[in-house]
């Protein structure tokens, strides 16, 4: 059976689309009493989703934000999620926060389930936003800002980070050190190679190996995202006969994998092996040795991402709002790279 959409109850009702979100949405525009009885009736008689339209209809918005990010017990999303929460907080608003394990169903589940809460708008952290995804946004005509990462299925109001250039730099500092080659820990086959941040860090990796005249081939290694998964890759990285002089890891818990795989096997950090990551959580500061990291301003991309999400003009044109924010990145250098002297404080 097909879905009904928004174009067919405008059709029977003989109205526009966006007179039917209006009458959805309870504006932001008036509608006519005798228009919006015709567009009720034929909402109930198309069946378009019944249940969350009369909740539409009870009440505006309400002051929560919805936050949907891959896996909370990382300690990025973590951080990040109390950051939106922090910043939430300070615009009086509360959030609820779902996780999708990197599946795509779940995602659309919490995009229905937050949607049909009438949340004050949808912060998305999506690994790879799908077409269903991308057509339940455009079906509620939900006020979404993407946060991290900025899939190609939705072109819509985005605060992501200079992953590319700050992998660039850490790899670069690493090859001034005098190493030979950096080998890079990347992620899956399965992770997009366009708007996923792991894809630009790799990127941000090749262009600093081009830089120093340097191949790649061979020399970039799949691995989840958590350090479990990355401790395991790092073991026969390691142990094999063509080990690595440095390590660029993709992200922080990547390269506490890779450290806890080098004590294991006995291998000196950094006089044997230099290792660098990417994002700067709070373990960063207490690995041994400390980390040296690519720091993500976690704090400034949770409040943009909150002001953006409740503000109802950004979308509309010629409002002067830029559509995408990159917030600068920068290189913390501690010990793990080789260089002396105390490390940086969480």
């Amino acid at each position: 059976m097909a879905k009904v959409t928004r174009d067919d109850v405008a059709r029977l009702a003989g109205t526009s689309t966006a007179v039917v979100s209006y009458v959805i949405n309870n504006g932001p525009r008036p509608v006519a009493p005798a228009t919006r009885e015709r567009v009720l009736a034929a909402i109930a008689q198309l069946g378009y989703r019944p249940d969350r339209v009369a909740q539409a209809m009870a009440s505006r918005r309400t002051d929560l934000i919805g936050l949907i990010v891959p896996d909370a017990r990382q300690p990025f999303f973590g951080e990040m999620a109390h950051a939106v929460e922090q910043a939430a907080s300070e615009r009086g608003k509360m959030v609820l926060v779902g996780n999708t394990d990197y599946v795509a169903e779940r995602e659309v589940h919490y995009l229905r389930a937050f949607l049909g809460m009438r949340v004050s708008g949808l912060i998305l952290v999506s690994h790879a936003l799908n077409d269903q995804a991308a057509a339940e946004i455009e079906a509620w005509d939900a006020r979404v800002v993407l946060l991290h990462e900025r899939p190609e299925a939705i072109d819509d109001v985005a605060v992501v980070t200079d992953d590319v250039g700050g992998a660039r730099r850490a790899v670069r500092h690493l090859l001034e050190h005098g190493h030979p080659y950096v080998a890079c820990i990347g992620g899956t086959a399965e992770t997009p190679e366009v708007g996923d941040p792991v894809s630009d860090h790799v990127e941000g990796w090749r262009l600093a190996m081009a830089d120093f005249g340097l191949t790649t081939e061979g020399r970039c290694f799949e691995a989840p995202y958590n350090r479990y998964d990355a401790y395991r890759v790092a073991l026969g990285l390691l142990s094999g006969p063509d080990r690595p002089p440095a390590v660029f890891c993709s992200t922080d818990d990547q390269a506490v994998g890779v450290l806890r795989a080098a004590r294991e096997l006995r291998i000196d950090v950094p006089g044997e092996l230099a290792v660098a990551g990417f994002d700067d959580i709070k373990e960063a500061a207490l690995t041994d040795p400390p980390l040296t990291t690519v720091a993500t301003d976690r704090k400034t991309m949770a409040r943009a991402a909150v002001d953006l999400v409740l503000d109802d003009t950004v979308r509309l044109p010629g409002n002067g709002h830029d559509r995408l924010r990159v917030v600068p990145a920068h290189l913390v250098v501690r010990r793990s790279c080789g260089c002396d002297g105390d490390p940086q404080q969480p």
